[in-house]
């Protein structure tokens, strides 16, 4: 495994691991939870999402399994993948390689809760859901997360878990980015090296590692909350 890129080979997965793969050129991630017996657990967008899953597959007959009205699905490896590669998220990171990083949804601070806890609690999401399916508040990376940590923002419904959403969206920080951006305007070298420590500051301050808004949430009250 890369120490960089968190890529990782097959073969190396484990059963409660949180995956991802990037798509449409590096422009965003799709994460799910591998539960073994080459099978993936993720957040899709719903009908759609699950539909092309059953289209694509040949080989799986389980592949695109779900609950009528939920966006989470069961799928093949080859078919959570796709064309990409298979990157492995990293767990209880240290403050340091956070910051660095310069893509969110990689990493987190945040510990994982044992692999059978993991697992249970995304086969529980298959058969009950995990609400609507919603881009900033409620992703694929969003549900991954909480089936590693079962943790949740008391505040949910205004922020959700994901880095790859809360690095750009929804941090105050990026009004500071922005500002810092137009007073060194004039210096492109420095305007890129604040804007670009800036951003992972504010990446590292919306980890649900690091808020204090998170609690820890039964799989079973899930479906009360998520409504």
């Amino acid at each position: 495994m890369g120490f960089v890129s968190h890529r990782v080979d097959r073969k190396e997965i484990k059963p409660g691991d949180h995956i991802y793969t990037w798509r449409t050129a590096f422009a965003y991630a799709h994460h799910g939870i591998y539960v073994g017996e080459n099978k993936v657990v993720h957040f899709t967008t719903g009908e759609k999402g699950y539909k092309s899953i059953q289209d694509s597959c040949l080989t799986c007959p389980d592949c695109g399994f779900h609950k009528n009205g939920s966006g989470v699905v069961l799928s093949c490896l080859d078919c959570f993948i796709g064309t990409g590669s298979l990157y492995l998220f990293q767990y209880g990171t240290n403050t340091y390689v956070h910051i660095s990083r310069l893509r969110g949804g990689t990493c987190t601070i945040a510990k994982s809760d044992p692999p059978q806890e993991v697992i249970h609690r995304a086969m529980y999401l298959l058969q009950n859901g995990f609400g609507n399916y919603s881009l900033v508040l409620n992703n694929c990376e969003d549900f991954a997360l909480y089936c590693k940590t079962s943790l949740l923002g008391s505040n949910w419904d205004e922020a959700g878990s994901s880095g790859q959403v809360n690095g750009w969206v929804m941090s105050p920080l990026n009004v500071i980015v922005s500002s810092a951006v137009k007073v060194f305007r004039c210096s492109t070298p420095v305007a890129a090296v604040v804007g670009t420590g800036m951003h992972c500051l504010s990446r590292y301050m919306t980890d649900i590692g690091v808020r204090k808004d998170v609690v820890k949430i039964k799989v079973e009250d899930m479906a009360l909350l998520r409504s």
